[in-house]
């Protein structure tokens, strides 16, 4: 199974953490706009105050963590022949979206992008964001896999579990991941109604306004 497919799953439920559960508290993307008309939600007047509220309390990450996060949700969620990557679809902006409506994640993240940045340094004597693409893929597959993961990187281990289950998240809860998955929600259909024999058995008829506005006969009379 590959990456991609993997993430589909988490994101439909089939092998969701708690913590992906967690982030789908609010799912959109803070600045695109498009995504959230793609979904047509249905904000009650509390989500907007609240929405407006951590809006207004501006930026939390430093362009500096926005560029390393920009390549890491990338190289998480690359674009390939069907759909496009993760930053396309919006998820930094979700991430520095979700820290703000939950800052329990404010530590873990940032602390992890120093980690990140420091073991670069140490590597390959810069920060991660300017290492050669295949030096920051090296550095990701030594805190991809848990189970094989050397305990003197268990800090960035921690820290990339995290940020993969919030880019999993924020990518299939955009209209970009939504595409990608094939959900097509609910879809208007053909109903023929209940057969009129069984309506005559029961004393049972449709009104006009049934017959109008519900029921698409194949054969109407």
């Amino acid at each position: 199974m590959d990456r991609r497919k993997s993430l589909k799953l988490i994101a439909t439920g089939a092998i969701a953490s708690p913590l992906a559960l967690e982030s789908c508290k609010n799912p959109t993307s803070p600045n695109d706009k498009q995504q959230a008309a793609a979904f047509n939600l249905d904000r009650s007047p509390d989500e907007l105050v609240l929405e407006k509220n951590i809006l207004a309390l501006g930026n939390f990450f430093t362009s500096h963590e926005m560029a390393t996060l920009t390549v890491l949700v990338d190289i998480i969620i690359p674009a390939d022949a069907t759909s496009e990557s993760a930053s396309k679809a919006g998820v930094p902006a979700f991430l520095d979206f979700i820290v703000r409506d939950m800052p329990s994640h404010q530590i873990p993240i940032r602390g992890g992008l120093r980690w990140l940045d420091m073991h670069c340094m140490k590597a390959y004597n810069q920060p991660f964001v300017n290492c050669k693409a295949a030096e920051q893929l090296a550095v990701v597959d030594q805190i991809a896999y848990p189970k094989k993961a050397a305990k003197a990187v268990q800090q960035g281990v921690s820290f990339f579990t995290l940020l993969r289950n919030l880019t999993a998240t924020g990518f299939y809860t955009s209209a970009i991941g939504i595409k990608d998955l094939g959900y097509l929600g609910n879809q208007p259909n053909q109903w023929n109604g209940v057969p009129q024999e069984v309506l005559q058995t029961h004393g049972l008829s449709y009104s006009d306004k049934d017959n109008n506005d519900c029921i698409t006969y194949d054969n109407p009379a």
